[in-house]
């Protein structure tokens, strides 16, 4: 089961993996769950994997491992890349304690009252974030959180890391005059004190 039927079909090819692929993302999960589901029933195994990332993380993988445990199917899970945890190491904030939002909704209004429930936060908040969006995410950061420290990472693990880091405004600023492109992390200092 995998978002992408194309590209986890190239990325099966260069190990010579042959298996049938079925797609299952966003926009199928909750058809395509029960076709899983039949699936385990007939005793086959499944297998979850993503375009990008660990599955379960910031994507409906975690449905097919529900679906299981409801269901009694015995599972086991991998450790699997994922952006996360390198770019809140590299960040230089706290990696003590810290929350993990994944992606803020899409419209700036639902997504400036999800930052006002994280107004109050003490701990280091991660946050994922498209390129298409990151500048007005920031400008939304700046006007409900305030000009906190930050860490915007992307393509981590890639030809073209990136770390930038500052506050929200110089990083907004930054980006005035380019444009980025990439998985991005954004990594925002909790309130102080």
């Amino acid at each position: 089961a995998c978002e992408d039927t194309r590209h986890s079909g190239r990325f099966l090819k260069q190990f010579n993996i042959k298996k049938k692929l079925v797609s299952y993302h966003n926009f199928n999960e909750f058809s395509r769950s029960r076709e899983l589901k039949a699936s385990l029933e007939q005793g086959h195994s499944i297998a979850v994997i993503t375009d990008a990332g660990s599955p379960g993380i910031s994507d409906p993988a975690y449905r097919i491992v529900r679906l299981a445990i409801d269901n009694g199917f015995e599972l086991s899970a991998l450790p699997g890349a994922n952006a996360l945890i390198p770019a809140l190491t590299a960040s230089g904030l706290p990696t003590d304690r810290f929350f993990f939002e994944g992606f803020l909704p899409n419209k700036s209004n639902a997504r400036k009252k999800r930052l006002e429930k994280l107004i109050k936060f003490e701990h280091t908040i991660v946050f994922y974030e498209s390129p298409h969006r990151i500048k007005k995410c920031l400008e939304d950061i700046l006007v409900v959180l305030g000009d906190r420290e930050i860490c915007l990472a992307r393509e981590i693990s890639k030809k073209f890391e990136e770390y930038l880091r500052g506050k929200v405004s110089d990083i907004i600023e930054h980006m005035e005059h380019r444009t980025v492109k990439g998985e991005m992390v954004l990594i925002v200092e909790g309130k102080k004190e």
